[in-house]
């Protein structure tokens, strides 16, 4: 959360190449999943992925310690230790939960009650940390020198690592499952291989299994009548016929297999809303903490860090979860007669909505702190105005509200990997949108919306460009649900 004060203070960047690069980092912590996801489902298992990519996260923690307590590894080592720790999470975020999980058997009603304790217990544990990263970690590395604040995390890394280690005896194992990119990449390809082969009208001809379905964990999948080419996947040569042989998954695949891929397909554009929400939330560690390091951050005698201010996301999670669960939905699912209150679809749009005003609220808070600039005359200086950074706490409040809706209702209609991959593709819009911006408006000598000194730039412009964004993504994606409505999928597949 306290990367771009780094980059800014300890580095001398800019406001603009710190955001990009916080961006980039971000962004690449979310990619990486994907690769420690299908290694987890195809090769090496949950724990072995676990073991391997959170050493790398701690040596990466222990790179980042070294590179700040020595200046003559500034910028190379620095760089070099957080994109280790990047590499690192990959195998850290998509299995830790799932591994705590294969731990309770589904088949023991009071193991299926103490797993759905696991579960929130673990999102519990894992807001507490943000809460003290966010706050005491912050105040550390503002005010006891980065080497230390960096060194901590480090040092309760290593105490993690050894800990899982030392439960090695008493973990139940699960084999791996196979991948689900891995599955849909064979449909590509079988299906590229078959270009020139006729589909059977009749779609009982298609290949599938007679009993269960072939992916382990899935139920069967109707056939569809949509994207037909590739149901060329699941045609049955005359040679396959004559061999009896279909354990080629890279020649023929299974109509559920090929029903996967249809249904990500559809479920695109709903994706794609998602993305730019992600962009929205990537304004929390960047543009938000350079926004309040111009601002008064004096409590009483207390200097809060403005990358503190984060916690107040968390808390806003921690606090509508019950509110959303016990009265929300009730209320909810009496007027719309929906089992969940609302439809996946329905949530992530009141999400979409949420960071309309949470954006709005930024910019409002923006357009008064440039006020206060200008009458106090500190438009040419580069210091703080005095408006309290306490007026931030809405904005942060609010994005955690939308998180509560959009990203957790996109968990719910996709599978978590692609829900990785929208995180990760909204911070590298973040920045993609920043650097068209900076472009544009630094031309012919000007300095530009979002210049080093806050005080001479407009950031208000930038966060009002972000709303009607914002603004423009909600109404596509009421037009696709309103398809999905039509076509009676308002809870499209969930179960992926």
């Amino acid at each position: 959360m306290n990367l771009v004060t780094y980059l800014t203070h300890n580095l001398h960047e800019s406001n603009v190449n710190a955001v990009r690069n916080v961006n980039a980092w971000v962004g690449t912590c979310y990619v990486t999943p994907l690769v420690g996801a299908i290694l987890a489902d195809a090769r090496w298992g949950r724990y072995w992925t676990i073991a391997v990519f959170s050493s790398i996260y701690f040596i990466g923690m222990c790179v980042l310690t070294l590179s700040a307590s020595v200046p003559a590894f500034k910028p190379d080592i620095f760089f070099f230790g957080l994109y280790l720790i990047a590499l690192g999470t990959g195998g850290i975020k998509p299995c830790v939960s799932s591994f705590g999980a294969d731990q309770f058997d589904d088949t023991d009603p009071k193991e299926r009650v103490k797993k759905g304790s696991f579960f929130n217990w673990f999102y519990f544990s894992v807001n507490i940390g943000a809460i003290v990263s966010g706050s005491l970690v912050v105040w550390i590395q503002e005010n006891a020198g980065w080497d230390i604040g960096f060194g901590i995390p480090a040092l309760f890394m290593g105490f993690a690592i050894a800990i899982f280690f030392a439960g090695t005896p008493l973990y139940r194992f699960q084999k791996p499952g196979g991948s689900p990119v891995t599955r849909m990449c064979q449909v590509l390809v079988a299906s590229f291989r078959k270009w020139n082969v006729k589909v059977p009208t009749d779609s009982s001809l298609l290949y599938e299994v007679p009993d269960k379905s072939a992916i382990e964990g899935s139920r069967k999948l109707e056939h569809s009548d949509e994207f037909r080419s590739l149901d060329k996947a699941a045609v049955v040569l005359e040679a396959e016929l004559k061999t009896g042989d279909f354990s080629n998954p890279w020649r023929i695949c299974t109509v559920t297999q090929v029903e996967e891929l249809k249904i990500l397909i559809r479920m695109f554009p709903v994706w794609a809303t998602g993305i730019l929400f992600s962009a929205v939330y990537a304004q929390i560690p960047t543009m938000f903490v350079e926004q309040g390091m111009k601002m008064d951050r004096t409590v009483g005698s207390f200097t809060i860090p403005a990358a503190s201010l984060s916690t107040f996301d968390v808390i806003s999670v921690i606090f509508w979860v019950p509110i959303y669960d016990k009265f929300v939905v009730p209320t909810a699912r009496r007027y719309t007669g929906q089992e969940r209150g609302f439809s996946q679809l329905q949530r992530m749009g009141i999400g979409l909505f949420i960071s309309i005003i949470a954006m709005s609220v930024a910019a409002t808070v923006e357009i008064r702190r440039l006020q206060i600039a200008v009458e106090l005359g500190l438009t040419d200086e580069n210091v703080a105005v005095p408006l309290s950074i306490l007026w931030q706490i809405p904005q942060y409040f609010l994005v955690g509200a939308g998180e509560i809706f959009t990203s957790i209702g996109q968990l719910e209609s996709l599978c978590s990997a692609l829900s990785l991959l929208t995180t990760s593709l909204g911070n590298y819009l973040s920045s993609l949108i920043l650097t068209i911006l900076t472009h544009f408006t630094t031309r012919n000598g000007s300095l530009g919306w979002i210049p080093d000194d806050l005080n001479e730039g407009h950031l208000d412009y930038f966060f009002w460009l972000m709303t009607g964004l914002s603004t423009a993504n909600l109404v596509v994606h009421l037009l696709c649900q309103k398809l999905q409505t039509e076509k009676g999928d308002l809870n499209v597949y969930i179960y992926i």
